[in-house]
C-alpha cells in the first residue's frame, strides 16, 4: 500500500449535551484523556495491523520539526511502516485537530489549515515515483484528505501509470472541486460517507433515506467513471458498497460505543486490507464493517488492540455470520 494524506495529532473534546452545535452557541464539556490521530496515519496503521509485518505499507507526507511530529514519526516507525517518505518538514507545525464528540459517541473533527501537511505538493509525490515503479501491477494507493488536492491528484495520476488499484477519500468541502478536476476519473474505489456522498449530488443529507443517496451517487458515477467501485458509510445506518453489478449493505454490528473518532477510516482501512488479501468488494466490506465497530470501542482514535485476532473475538462474541473465506483470513 502507498498512500498520501494527513499526519498529525489532535485532541478530543466531549460536549454535554447531544443536540447539533449551533453557530453562535456556547456550550461546556471536557478533554478527554484519548490519543488522537490524522486520516493517513489511522488508516496505514490499521492495514499494517490487520497484513501483518511483512505486508509493505508506504505513507508519503510530512510533518514539522517539532515533538508532536517526532514523536508520530516514532509511533509509525515502530508499527512497521517504511518512513522513507515521510519528511520533516523545517519551520512548519504538525498538523494537529480538534475532535468534538457528543454523550451519544458522534461528533466531527476540525483541523488546522497551515501545517506541514499542505507543503506536500505534486513534487513531493513525484519523489516516492521509484516505490510505484517497484510494485507496478502489485499495489493499492490510497489518497485521502488533509493533504492538498493537487498531491494527491498527482499520486492518482501515478499510481494509475504504473497500474495501481486508486482508493480515494474527500471532505464534503472537496467534493466539487474533485469532480471538476477529473479525480474521480482516476478513483477505482470511492470510499466517502454519507455526508460526502450527498456533497457528491448537491443534496441535504436524509438521515432517514441514506439508501437514496447512494443509489444517486451511483447514477452519477456512472456517468464519471462507470467503472469505479463505491464505499458509503452512514453511522448507525450501516454501509453500503457497489462494484459496477451489485449494491451491498451491511448493517452496523451492536458494540459498546467509546468514540467514533477514527471509525470512517478503520473501514476504509479494512477495505484495504481485505482487497489487498485477495477478497472480493463484499468479504472487504464485512471487514470494513469489522475494524469501524471494534474501533469505536477506543477511546483513542488509533485502538491499539485492532488486529486479526481481535476482529475474529469480535466475530465470535456478536455471533456474526461472515464469508467463510474471511473468517479463515482472521485465523491465520
Amino acid at each position: 500500500m502507498i498512500g498520501t494524506g494527513g499526519i498529525g495529532a489532535g485532541t478530543l473534546f466531549l460536549m454535554s449535551g447531544n443536540h447539533t452545535l449551533g453557530r453562535e452557541e456556547s456550550r461546556g464539556g471536557k478533554y478527554l484523556d484519548a490519543r488522537d490521530y490524522c486520516k493517513l496515519h489511522i488508516i496505514t496503521h490499521y492495514v499494517k495491523a490487520l497484513l501483518g509485518i511483512e505486508f509493505p505499507v508506504f505513507p508519503i507526507g510530512k510533518i514539522g520539526s517539532d515533538d508532536v511530529g517526532s514523536r508520530i514519526f516514532s509511533e509509525m516507525e515502530q508499527a512497521g511502516m517504511n518512513m522513507e517518505y515521510v519528511g520533516f518538514s523545517a519551520g512548519d507545525r504538525t498538523l494537529f485537530g480538534f475532535c468534538f464528540l457528543y454523550p451519544d459517541g458522534t461528533g466531527g473533527n476540525l483541523t488546522t489549515e497551515e501545517s506541514a501537511c499542505t507543503k506536500v505538493d505534486p513534487a513531493f509525490i513525484e519523489a516516492a515515483t521509484p516505490v510505484l515503479a517497484e510494485f507496478s501491477g502489485r499495489f493499492i494507493s490510497l489518497s485521502a484528505p488533509e493533504v492538498p488536492l493537487a498531491a494527491r491528484s498527482r499520486l492518482l495520476q501515478l499510481a494509475r501509470k504504473y497500474n495501481g488499484f486508486n482508493v480515494a477519500s474527500f471532505t464534503s468541502g472537496e467534493m466539487k472541486e474533485a469532480e471538476a478536476t477529473g479525480m474521480l476519473n482516476l478513483t477505482d474505489l470511492l470510499a466517502i460517507n454519507i455526508d460526502e456522498a450527498s456533497a457528491l449530488v448537491g443534496r441535504d443529507p436524509e438521515p432517514d433515506k441514506p439508501e437514496s443517496i447512494v443509489e444517486e451517487v451511483i447514477r452519477k458515477m456512472e456517468k464519471i467513471n462507470s467503472s469505479a467501485w463505491l464505499s458509503v458509510t452512514a453511522g448507525r445506518n450501516g454501509s453500503w458498497t457497489w462494484d459496477g453489478k451489485h449494491l451491498s449493505h451491511i448493517s452496523i454490528i451492536p458494540v459498546k460505543v467509546i468514540s467514533s473518532a477514527g471509525a470512517g477510516d478503520a473501514h476504509i482501512a479494512g477495505i484495504i486490507a481485505g482487497l489487498s488479501a485477495g477478497l472480493g468488494l463484499q468479504q472487504a466490506q464485512m471487514l470494513g464493517n469489522l475494524s469501524g465497530a471494534f474501533s469505536v470501542t477506543s477511546p483513542h482514535t488509533i485502538h491499539p488492540d485492532l488486529n486479526r485476532n481481535g476482529l475474529k473475538e469480535l466475530v465470535l462474541k456478536s455471533r456474526q455470520e461472515i464469508d467463510p473465506d474471511l473468517f479463515k483470513m482472521l485465523e491465520d
